[in-house]
């Protein structure tokens, strides 16, 4: 797995998840259950991952959307 993105917006992460979606791309969202040491103000960024083989084209995906990316 790759991190693809990386944002403290949910918001983000469900278009982004829903576009992989779209595009048949597997798709795994991590640091789901850091508000529950933050305190739900988001603080912690989430991460959404992707396979390393799905990597590239789910970059064009991103980037097509105009979604920032994890550097």
């Amino acid at each position: 797995m790759k991190e693809l993105l990386r944002s403290t917006d949910p918001t983000i992460i469900a278009f982004a998840t829903a576009l992989l979606q779209g595009e048949d791309i597997a798709c795994f969202e991590v640091d789901v259950n850091m508000s529950v040491l933050e305190g739900g103000i988001g603080l912690f960024p989430r991460r959404l991952l992707v396979h390393t083989d799905d990597h590239e084209r789910a970059t064009r995906v991103m980037t097509d959307n105009e979604i920032p990316l994890a550097t």
